[in-house]
């Protein structure tokens, strides 16, 4: 009787035991619950505070706003959106460097995200709108145009591809214009070979800018300067397919012109010369010939 009554304890123990572990499961499930939903609803009342501020004009607060919704929700799909109104909010106020320390973090963690485009357009933004002088400022171009292409590569459907197409163009024609102006600096200190790779340049890399027809008659100029004038030639036919109408042409036309005047000129002076030593020798043979024929008689 004893050892039935220990196993009747026994059972009522691990039942209540049971009830108590399931009690508190439930409790626990439910307080997680609770957080998540508090948690939600921090991230929202966060990302609503930062769309308040930023309509405000206080775009710093609005986008530590913007990441703490982030940081309160990350597996939220307001999470990435929140990077990116963070982003955004930098760019408004010229926080250029700021805005792009978000979008970088944001192409890196957010790498398929749906608004992947607008991130990209906004970097490549973020760093066209720093350049001030292009002398000083090649790193802001060359980093502008790598993210610019990328909006071309991937997304040349999209409205950010016509402006991302347009701003290339621009920069394209500051970075030829700065070749071009340490082309002619060489050109000047009489470095022709210096002065032919950054022509060289021009024509290669940025073939579709306005500096080509000049880049191009440079380089006639260079080589028929140095002697090279099948060189010379090769370029003045180029000038002349593509920009016969160009002012760069006619300077092109107007140096083989003086050239081709100036050996036309020498060509005279040696015909001349020539034809008058021919008729010196032909009046010498006569009054050779007279003096015989005097003799004879």
């Amino acid at each position: 009787q004893y050892k039935y009554l220990m196993n009747i304890l026994k059972l009522i123990f691990i039942a209540l035991l049971i009830i108590f572990n399931s009690s508190c499961s439930k409790d626990v499930l439910k307080d997680t619950r609770l957080k998540e939903k508090s948690l939600d609803l921090q991230m929202i009342e966060a990302y609503n505070e930062g769309l308040s501020s930023l309509e405000g004009g206080d775009v710093l607060f609005a986008a530590q706003k913007f990441n703490e919704a982030e940081i309160l929700y990350p597996q939220s799909i307001w999470a990435p959106r929140s990077a990116l109104m963070a982003a955004y909010s930098y760019y408004l106020q010229d926080y250029y460097k700021d805005a792009i320390a978000e979008l970088e973090r944001f192409v890196k963690v957010y790498s398929k995200h749906e608004n992947l485009d607008y991130a990209y357009f906004l970097l490549a933004t973020s760093y066209y709108e720093q350049i001030i002088d292009e002398k000083k400022d090649l790193q802001y171009l060359i980093k502008a145009k790598e993210n610019f292409l990328i909006i071309l590569n991937k997304y040349p459907k999209t409205d950010y591809a016509i402006d991302a197409s347009f701003k290339l163009d621009l920069i394209n024609d500051t970075l030829a214009s700065k070749e071009m102006y340490i082309g002619r600096y060489y050109f000047e200190k009489k470095k022709w070979i210096s002065a032919i790779n950054r022509f060289k340049t021009v024509i290669d890399k940025y073939n579709t800018t306005i500096y080509t027809e000049e880049a191009l008659h440079r380089l006639v100029e260079i080589h028929y300067t140095i002697g090279l004038k099948n060189e010379a030639e090769k370029y003045a036919k180029l000038l002349g397919y593509n920009f016969q109408s160009s002012k760069w042409y006619e300077k092109t036309y107007i140096l083989f012109d003086k050239n081709y005047r100036k050996q036309e000129k020498i060509n005279k002076n040696k015909d001349k010369k020539t034809s008058n030593l021919i008729k010196r020798i032909k009046s010498l043979l006569e009054w050779d010939e007279k003096k015989r024929n005097r003799k004879n008689l």
